[in-house]
């Protein structure tokens, strides 16, 4: 099988981990050599509920049972597609009522960079440096990591960057530009919070000038951050809001959501504004919609704080300079890079699974699922100081 997964499958680094999974369950991931690896990932904060969560596997197999992809996205009334869009309209804050289902969150990136230029009839977008909103060529466009960049160039025009939390770049935000697009919580960057209330202020600018504010809430969302949305921490709503990862409980999803006058500009003049074959299938929104209720009805919320102050609490080492974010949307940072991917590789060997983030070598992802208990969170930091331990020595 390794093999085959080397010559068939293309890959995405030179050196995946090339773990050959057999089963997951909870917060727990098994190998085919039958070994058991406690997740503080969480598919990169995709699997919220963890794996095979009951309620999602149940929701999943039932709308198996009544159908699969039956026409393309919006055509038909499809239930658990409807239900979805309706539980979001009533979880989210005005005007924020409308939502398009993606396949993913990199689409649902490109579909809300579409709205704004739909919206505004203007053409320049504003993203920040060090952000990630994906990999298609619009949102690799908005990557603010050149290096990453270059290779695929020519990309969309008319993007410019500001520095995160820099309120002198505010007046980059002109009467030519679109849209800003930004995390709420940089993620790829290494778990950058907005200060000094940075994005209500960019909010303001937007409203100023007459663009739009673009909210990617791909990884804080979704109870992540002791919040349903990251925003909410931080006294902003934006114009358009985009979700994903989180939102699935494991299957791919992405969406867009923005007021009702805004999304109605997608479906005329011209017609088909965004289309998509497979947004909004029945059997991934019924595990979304699964997800959402769970999130929402459970004190799941309320608990990623919790579990935030015992990860903060018991992950105290000279090796640790500090821990970036909040909730279980995590970075502990260590001195180098090589200190990093030492406890990374080891921890894993070890049975606990880590992870990088994308533009801070340094940082060590702690994302494991809301579902995750106090006692396997005490037993993965005890593997991570246990590590840190032996690197010291």
């Amino acid at each position: 099988m390794k093999s085959d997964f080397f010559k068939y499958q293309a890959q995405t680094t030179p050196h995946p981990l090339a773990m050959s999974i057999s089963h997951a369950n909870g917060s727990y991931i098994y190998d085919t050599d039958g070994k058991s690896y406690l997740d503080f990932v969480a598919g990169v904060s995709a699997c919220s509920l963890g794996h095979q969560h009951p309620k999602v596997v149940k929701a999943i197999k039932d709308q198996l049972d009544k159908y699969l992809h039956v026409m393309v996205y919006g055509e038909y009334i499809q239930e658990s597609a409807v239900e979805l869009t309706k539980l979001l309209a009533s979880v989210l804050p005005e005007p924020l009522e409308k939502t398009y289902l993606t396949n993913s969150g990199t689409e649902a990136i490109d579909g809300a960079i579409k709205l704004a230029r739909r919206v505004t009839g203007r053409s320049e977008i504003i993203a920040a440096k060090h952000a990630y909103h994906g990999n298609t060529i619009g949102a690799l466009s908005i990557m603010g990591f050149e290096e990453r960049k270059r290779p695929f160039r020519p990309l969309m025009p008319d993007v410019r960057f500001v520095q995160f939390n820099a309120l002198g770049d505010l007046s980059k935000i002109t009467e030519k530009t679109a849209a800003v697009v930004l995390e709420s919580i940089q993620g790829g960057a290494g778990f950058i919070e907005p200060t000094d209330n940075y994005l209500s202020k960019v909010k303001a600018r937007c409203e100023q000038v007459g663009a739009l504010l673009i909210l990617d809430e791909i990884q804080p969302g979704f109870g992540r951050t002791g919040k349903l949305f990251g925003f909410e921490h931080f006294n902003c709503v934006p114009d358009i809001l985009v979700t994903g990862k989180g939102l699935g409980g494991g299957m791919p999803i992405g969406a867009f959501t923005s007021s009702a006058q805004y999304m109605d500009t997608l479906y005329d003049n011209p017609k088909l504004g965004h289309i998509t074959t497979f947004g909004g299938h029945p059997v991934i929104a019924a595990s979304a919609l699964a997800t959402l209720k769970e999130i929402t009805e459970s004190n799941l919320i309320e608990q990623a704080l919790e579990k935030e102050n015992i990860i903060r609490e018991r992950l105290r080492h000279p090796l640790i300079e500090e821990i970036r974010g909040r909730g279980l949307m995590l970075a502990a940072m260590t001195p180098s890079a090589e200190i990093t991917n030492e406890v990374i590789l080891q921890c894993q060997d070890a049975g606990l699974i880590l992870f990088w983030l994308l533009f801070e070598p340094r940082a060590i992802r702690i994302t494991p699922p809301l579902t995750v208990s106090n006692d396997e969170i005490i037993a993965g930091c005890d593997i991570i100081l246990r590590i840190l331990d032996s690197i010291k020595a």
